[in-house]
């Protein structure tokens, strides 16, 4: 038989559209497994083969779960608001609707050829205004808890997207979007109170089967730190300040206090000084400095800058006049934005020394010669685990470390500070100032104040306009349409206005795979008994760079709407994968990079279905590297993978495979063969595909080298477990050759009688420290085991950099890392 790709996936792909045999099926007596991917924006420039490796990777275990007898759902829709889609249609000069719409149908049919089991009658966009109805729905539930709140205020502007940011959009300084630098901008802003969640957020990561990098990741964006406020009286003032420190342990050590530029308090501390006009002049020249600094973390910060505003603190710890300066450093968001200061820290310690501010010791290291040099300010001793405390009185002598709640109930009962936690997480920027994106459903009345459109009421429609470019001063453009902006109030009946900001692009991407259960649902978003058979998301896979945008905001909303009472969960997904990206050589820069079309190294997957077949192009994406890591795309492996497809069909095909009639599988072949299913099966659990392609290349030599001959039964097993990973040929062949529907197959288990003898516990070192075992093969190459090891002792390699890698083969592997 020829292997015609183009044939066979012309017949399935419409066979599939028509009968839909995978379909989600409305039967809540099987077990369900709910495999969701990342959606994307329907951009103009399409796919290209570096999103096929997430969606191909999901679809592997849909498939699998399918086989397996679970109710899958498996998805597909189109992020289709906000920024990418705009500025898509800006630069095209085409209309945002019209615009999406097209991309949304290029996109269609390119997902459509990949031969994943995505449920198309779930298909969804954020644009469809019977799901942007529950999108405002939800934020009405937000305002009416007081979580939605009107500020004016200071935010990331970004002057080529001429709009504001939320920070986490804009963190580093730049646009998340563009890579502008942004600027700080006093806007009318609609801001949602994420930090009320702050405690919640963090602790349940603790919950949550994701890549530990993530979740360090989310922690650390959280930024909790549990310290010391310090209340302090200002010298000749009627004025007490209060101040913030996590790190308190030598706080007989503190000799300064500083404040942020932009501390809502600094206009009063230097009012009638001398050196009132300087400070401000100073202090505006750090905040035009700072592009973006309101979001920058106390790591971020530039080089310490500071000037003396002429004003004094009476320490209540040491009796002594402490001078206050603004410094650079000190972030108004951060802590209470002033920060006593010592010796013990290595930013202060280099501030002082700048501005020969004097210094006090009162934390030394163990051993006497580089107590001596600490003692004589050679270097700053920050040690606040081991180092050994001089003062106070009660703690001389002993660790730090060891001391730390003792000096917290010491400083209380001296009436010095009061226990207090802080978080860097800032209230989350929601409004946009474009056109693009859901309407705010809020109306302004003088009488009434600000009053949510009732449900009745929603959507509040996005009107048709011409001009949708944004406008700069901001406002959206929306504020000009008279007709849409000018309504009674549906509270009073009186006159008022629409809202006439817009969301941000996640607000429809921060619930959608809630929606996905019943896309067609029109009484309500979702319904409390879907939620509670479909949910949360058994794996979800996409890419890293959504760690603190999307899945924070997601978290945030569900754990929003579990209180509201309409979900029975508070976390969205129990799994979570990041795959890789898909790196190839830069046309511009002639560096090995993630594939943009500006860089000029992409490979349309179009070119390659045309060329190898869908199947060659999944197969590849999932051998080409460990799924979590960057992977560079090789023409010359593609073509490698399509020959072993070829051979692969033929060996089926010709029954060249086959025991004769009347005879018997051999032991040999039967062995195996069981031990092909055992790896298979065992690399596809750890999510290592790559291996698991490895094994089924490595069971076609065996086969073809060795002479074994299988049984009809084995073959089918074997089509039907290859069919994750090419569905297309798997599918023909089990009709063409045994008269058998895939979709009525189930997963084949192994013999495990005839593969325990050559299986081994493998132990998996870091460092040289046991850290986990694993079951393989005794003569698995390092390669091998090199892959399934990454992916039981991730947590250990996260923070290091792997320096090399010690395997002895039957025996162990021992990662060294730094």
């Amino acid at each position: 038989m020829e292997y015609n790709f183009k044939k066979i996936e012309q017949r399935l792909q419409a066979f599939w559209a028509d009968k839909a045999p995978y379909k989600t099926k409305n039967d809540t007596t099987k077990p369900k497994y709910y495999c969701l991917d990342m959606f994307p924006y329907p951009s103009g420039d399409g796919l290209h083969v570096g999103h096929w490796k997430g969606y191909v990777f999901s679809d592997v275990y849909a498939r699998q779960k399918f086989l397996q007898g679970f109710n899958v759902l498996h998805p597909m829709g189109y992020d289709a608001f906000g920024l990418p889609a705009e500025n898509n249609a800006i630069k095209r000069g085409i209309h945002p609707e019209i615009c999406t719409k097209q991309n949304i149908e290029k996109i269609g049919a390119q997902l459509r050829t990949i031969g994943a089991i995505y449920d198309w009658d779930k298909e969804l966009s954020t644009t469809d205004p019977e799901y942007y109805k529950w999108t405002q729905w939800i934020f009405v539930k937000m305002f009416e808890r007081g979580l939605a709140y009107e500020a004016n205020m200071p935010i990331n502007w970004c002057p080529q997207c001429l709009t504001g940011l939320a920070n986490e959009e804009a963190s580093g300084g730049s646009c998340e979007r563009c890579g502008t630098a942004v600027e700080q901008k006093s806007i009318r802003q609609w801001v949602l109170k994420i930090t009320e969640y702050a405690e919640r957020l963090l602790n349940d990561l603790n919950t949550l089967d994701w890549p530990e990098k993530v979740k360090l990741m989310q922690a650390n964006w959280i930024g909790k730190s549990e310290g010391l406020r310090f209340s302090a009286r200002v010298k000749d003032m009627d004025l007490e300040i209060e101040t913030f420190n996590a790190h308190f342990e030598a706080f007989m050590a503190d000799t300064f206090v500083v404040i942020a530029p932009d501390h809502e308090l600094l206009d009063i501390l230097i009012a009638g000084t001398e050196t009132e006009q300087t400070v401000k002049e100073y202090c505006k020249y750090i905040l035009d400095k700072r592009a973006g600094g309101a979001h920058r973390t106390v790591e971020e910060e530039e080089k310490s800058e500071g000037i003396f505003t002429g004003r004094y603190i009476i320490d209540p710890v040491s009796g002594n006049e402490l001078p206050i300066w603004v410094a650079s450093f000190a972030l108004a968001h951060y802590g209470t934005g002033i920060v006593k200061c010592s010796a013990h820290d290595e930013r202060d310690f280099a501030f002082a020394q700048k501005y020969n501010i004097p210094l006090k010791i009162v934390l030394v290291p163990q051993d006497p010669v580089e107590r001596a040099k600490v003692e004589a300010f050679e270097y700053c001793y920050t040690d606040m685990k081991d180092g050994i405390l001089l003062e106070p009185t009660p703690f001389a002598g002993r660790r730090a470390g060891d001391c730390r709640e003792e000096i917290i109930k010491y400083c209380a009962a001296k009436g010095f500070a009061r226990s207090h936690v802080t978080y860097k997480l800032r209230d989350w920027i929601f409004s946009r100032q474009r056109y693009w994106g859901e309407p705010i459903p809020l109306v302004h009345c003088a009488s009434c104040g600000i009053v949510a459109v009732p449900e009745s009421q929603l959507p509040v429609l996005l009107p048709q306009v011409e001009s949708y470019q944004p406008t700069g001063t901001g406002e959206s453009p929306l504020a000009a349409i008279d007709w849409w902006v000018n309504i009674t109030c549906p509270s009073c009946s009186g006159p008022a206005k629409r809202e006439t900001n817009t969301m941000p692009q996640w607000a429809g991407s921060c619930w959608y795979f809630l929606r996905y259960v019943n896309p067609q649902l029109t009484t309500e978003a979702f319904s409390m008994k879907d939620m509670q058979y479909w949910m949360p998301v058994d794996l979800y896979v996409g890419g890293i760079e959504h760690a603190v945008l999307h899945l924070l905001y997601s978290r945030f909303y569900v754990k929003v709407l579990y209180d509201v009472g309409v979900l029975p969960f508070h976390e969205p997904f129990k799994r979570l994968f990041n795959q890789g990206m898909v790196c190839m050589k830069s046309a511009t820069t002639g560096r090995v990079e993630k594939m943009s079309k500006s860089k000029g190294n992409t490979v349309s997957p179009n070119d390659i279905v045309d060329l190898y077949g869908v199947d060659t192009l999944r197969m590849y994406t999932l051998f080409m590297g460990p799924p979590e890591l960057d992977n560079e795309w090789q023409a010359d492996s593609i073509r490698g993978v399509f020959h072993f497809i070829k051979r692969l069909w033929t060996l089926v095909s010709s029954g060249a495979c086959l025991v004769a009639a009347g005879e018997k599988v051999s032991d040999q072949a039967a062995r195996r063969f069981n031990k092909f299913l055992k790896e298979y099966s065992d690399r596809i659990e750890r999510y290592s595909v790559n291996t698991a392609v490895a094994s089924l290349m490595e069971l076609y030599n065996d086969i073809q080298g060795k002479n074994l001959k299988l049984s009809k039964e084995m073959v089918r097993d074997l089509l039907v477990v290859c069919s994750i990973m090419i569905p297309y040929l798997s599918t023909e062949l089990l009709e063409v050759c045994f008269d058998l529907k895939l979709h009525e197959q189930v997963w084949p288990q192994y013999d495990s009688l005839l593969v325990q003898e050559s299986l081994i516990e493998l132990p998996v070192q870091v460092n040289g420290k046991l850290r986990a075992t694993i079951q393989v093969e005794a003569t698995a190459t390092r390669e091998i085991v090199e892959s399934l090891a990454r992916t039981v002792i991730e947590k250990w390699l996260n923070d290091g950099m792997t320096v090399t890698v010690i395997f002895v083969p039957g025996r162990m592997i021992n990662f060294v890392i730094k």
